[in-house]
């Protein structure tokens, strides 16, 4: 019941021994994240005590990964850094980089990206909440106790929408939940968690969070529409926002008529996908569909 990550996953944390990546290690590791090391090449050699878990630090993920077995990373480190963590995770060949960092510059964003597209690695975010597949792994900063595992599969530009939607949906819970950032480039897309999502057997609805800016939406509802056979029900943030105004995330801005709340709308209900007008709203119509599919599958 899981996409990208799972209770087996082993963890790195680059920038574990800053404060932010101290407190959300904390975190990770009350959730129940397998988190194996840190990365500080100037700490390399001494351990952390995370009170029920002593963490070895590492000079570099290659290291991290010859000792652990690692093969995911998440990213805490200042935006200058990023792109050369990104790098040196790719290089040393890990599967899946989590960058929950904000404010990388978008050149910095476009290469890291391109490179670790060579390297055969995933990347989420940057600008993200990161990724959590409820009961067994967490990886970032999403909270762990707003949710239970279930059956729906949620991929989400807004770390607030997807902690709102967790929580109003966490009778039914979730098999996994992936923040893929606001930011104008982000590594993995609505499109490739809707992929995996219809890959999953044991996801059997999907909520999908977008926003205005761009046409990520456009083009996530053009692959629902022709690969997608699980229902989806999306809600997109924005509905209100002036013209040519950036809201919010950096890749949410709307020029004309072009990346529109409404646009993104009209596009996923041609292809057949239900969009609410609040998150409650998106939240009921969902309960609403798996209510029905509940009843169709009974009868």
């Amino acid at each position: 019941m899981a996409i990208f990550l799972t209770k087996e996953s082993k963890v790195l944390v680059q920038g574990m021994t800053g404060g932010e990546g101290m407190k959300h290690t904390r975190r990770m590791l009350a959730a129940g994240t397998d988190i194996v090391g840190g990365v500080n090449p100037r700490k390399a050699g001494q351990a952390v005590d995370f009170d029920d878990r002593v963490v070895p630090v590492f000079g570099s993920v290659r290291e991290g990964m010859a000792a652990t077995g690692a093969d995911v990373t998440v990213v805490f480190v200042p935006p200058a850094f990023a792109k050369a963590a990104v790098i040196e995770a790719a290089d040393a060949g890990i599967g899946l980089a989590v960058v929950i960092t904000e404010g990388i510059p978008v050149h910095d964003s476009v290469a890291f990206h391109a490179y670790a597209a060579t390297k055969g690695t995933r990347v989420i975010g940057p600008n993200c909440p990161g990724l959590i597949t409820p009961g067994q792994s967490n990886a970032g900063i999403i909270p762990a106790d707003i949710t239970k595992p279930g059956r729906i599969g949620l991929v989400s530009k807004s770390g607030t929408l997807t902690y709102q939607l967790m929580y109003e949906l966490r009778d039914i819970g979730f098999s996994t939940c992936v923040g893929i950032g606001g930011d104008p480039v982000v590594g993995t897309t609505h499109i490739d968690c809707l992929a995996a999502f219809q890959d999953d057997p044991d996801t059997e609805l999907v909520v999908l969070i977008g926003e205005i800016g761009g046409d990520a939406e456009e083009r996530a509802a053009a692959y629902v529409r022709d690969h997608v056979t699980k229902p989806v029900v999306a809600y997109i943030a924005g509905f209100t926002a002036p013209e040519g105004r950036t809201m919010g995330h950096a890749g949410a801005i709307v020029s004309g008529s072009s990346g529109t709340a409404q646009a993104k709308k009209e596009a996923l209900e041609a292809a057949g996908v239900r969009v609410g007008g609040t998150p409650t709203e998106t939240a009921r119509l969902v309960l609403t569909r798996w209510e029905s599919e509940r009843v169709a599958t009974q009868g």
